[in-house]
């Protein structure tokens, strides 16, 4: 039953990192752009699934968000949100909103004479709880087959397992050198515990044998 806990509760870990991860990390689409256009949203509970609001609209219950509407190459509809990262997390740093609209404008095309474009966004688009990927940048691709190889993705993943090759490495030297021989002075201190004891449970039962 424990190994069962264990496993599960292990599996779950893995799910919440690998959700986070899928959040975060830039990911890229190829899209044609079709409009862009700007809206007033009510906040919820699905607002930690929103950037925060500017310093000067701190405290309101809405604000107006700017959208991005992009048709995939599949022919689904994808739309995104654009939104200042600001220093906030996840640390995008992305300032310039105002500018990655205007772009997004110009960059509109229609389905006769498409213009492909690759939108970099993090987040997750999901219609049922209203949340968007947020647009980090565009740039044009030459069609919709382009192949975009993740080289942040890879190599943060790469520079994340030397991380924990290192620290796991730390871990079993501090295991041998600190936790291990207390372990096993603990483990010694015990048995010498159980031989008294059992010697002082043999010299009793010798003095009641006597006794008796």
């Amino acid at each position: 039953m424990m190994r069962y806990i264990k496993w599960s509760i292990w599996a779950l870990i893995a799910l919440i990192l690998i959700g986070f991860f899928h959040y975060t990390l830039p990911q890229r689409d190829i899209v044609r752009i079709v409009n862009t256009y700007e809206e007033r949203q009510d906040f919820g509970w699905n607002s930690i699934f929103w950037s925060g609001p500017s310093a000067g609209a701190a405290g309101m219950p809405n604000r107006d968000v700017l959208f991005v509407q992009t048709i995939q190459a599949n022919g689904k509809p994808m739309v995104y949100r654009n939104e200042d990262t600001g220093w906030g997390w996840p640390p995008y740093f992305k300032f310039a909103t105002a500018n990655l609209q205007t772009e997004a404008a110009d960059a509109v095309s229609s389905k006769a004479e498409p213009e492909w474009y690759a939108v970099t966004h993090y987040g997750w688009r999901n219609e049922l709880i209203s949340i968007f990927p947020n647009a980090i940048r565009i740039r044009p691709v030459a069609d919709p087959d382009v192949t975009l190889i993740p080289w942040f993705n890879i190599v943060f993943f790469v520079i994340l397992a030397i991380i924990l090759l290192w620290l796991r490495r730390i871990w079993r030297r501090f295991r041998a050198r600190r936790i291990d021989p207390v372990l096993e002075d603990a483990a010694e201190t015990w048995d010498d515990v159980e031989d008294r004891a059992s010697d002082a449970r043999g010299r009793l039962s010798r003095w009641f044998s006597r006794r008796g």
